[in-house]
């Protein structure tokens, strides 16, 4: 049986997709009661993550959706990119690298096109793609379950990973940050992937624009009390980033020209 925390992100994945769920099918779906349904949904509910309609649940109008990878490629590109150019910095030619399937991280893939002898090992199709095309990179990647609206593969990458040594860095967007939980994603099987990559990164380091400081996240991919490298961009407040920093975290602040937001 599934447990109330897999169940609440599945919900709330499928909401992203299609904005509204019955009861039936979530109880089908999950082999539960439809009592157990309307519990989670009225414990989203209370958290202001949904909205109860009749038979089912909607997304609140002032909610976020997740959107496509597309869409959320385009979404902030001047940040995205000035961040990824501070992130690149720390990648050596011959160093061998996890990305994950974020936009963040496809940035970070742009601005390593001229590296040479990298080796990347990423769960990111549209990552994937990018380097195999624009780059001599070799490119590693398990085998999974592909996740459209994300363009990534999601599955139990343990194994597949720990196999092939010690990776230098691994860089990671986050659906959330938050001093006090850490780095968080709504999907269960990103974060798990996620887990796996970060587990075999001697170096973890989150790549996010400042808007995710306020996001909403269900599942933390870093444990409590991991020292990480969070590289953000002016956007955060001083209180934020000390925060961070509180909870051990190094924190690096990119600002971003003018011209660059304008373009």
């Amino acid at each position: 049986m599934s447990s109330v925390e897999e169940r609440s992100a599945q919900i709330l994945e499928l909401l992203h997709i299609h904005s509204r769920v019955r009861v039936a099918d979530l109880a089908a779906r999950f082999s539960v009661s439809p009592v157990t349904v309307r519990t989670d949904l009225a414990l989203l509910e209370q958290r202001g993550l949904v909205q109860r309609v009749h038979g089912g649940a909607a997304l609140p109008d002032d909610l976020p959706r997740e959107g496509s990878f597309d869409a959320r490629l385009r979404a902030s590109v001047p940040v995205k990119r000035a961040i990824a150019r501070v992130a690149a910095q720390m990648v050596s030619d011959g160093d061998a690298i996890a990305l994950d399937s974020s936009t963040s991280a496809y940035y970070v893939a742009e601005a390593l096109v001229d590296r040479r002898g990298l080796t990347v090992v990423t769960n990111g199709l549209r990552v994937a793609e990018m380097l195999a095309a624009r780059s001599g990179t070799t490119v590693v990647m398990p085998g999974g379950v592909v996740r459209p609206l994300s363009q990534s593969l999601v599955g139990d990458f343990g194994a597949f990973i720990t196999q092939r040594g010690r990776l230098s860095l691994g860089f990671f967007g986050a659906r959330a940050v938050s001093p006090e939980l850490g780095y968080l994603e709504v999907n269960p099987d990103e974060a798990a992937v996620k887990r796996a990559f970060v587990a075999a990164c001697d170096r973890v380091v989150v790549v996010f624009d400042s808007a995710k400081s306020g996001s909403f996240g269900l599942v933390p991919f870093t444990t409590p009390g991991q020292s990480c490298t969070a590289i953000t961009d002016g956007g955060a407040t001083p209180e934020f980033a000390d925060a961070l920093r509180a909870a051990q975290q190094h924190v690096v602040v990119v600002p971003v020209p003018a011209e660059d937001l304008s373009a």
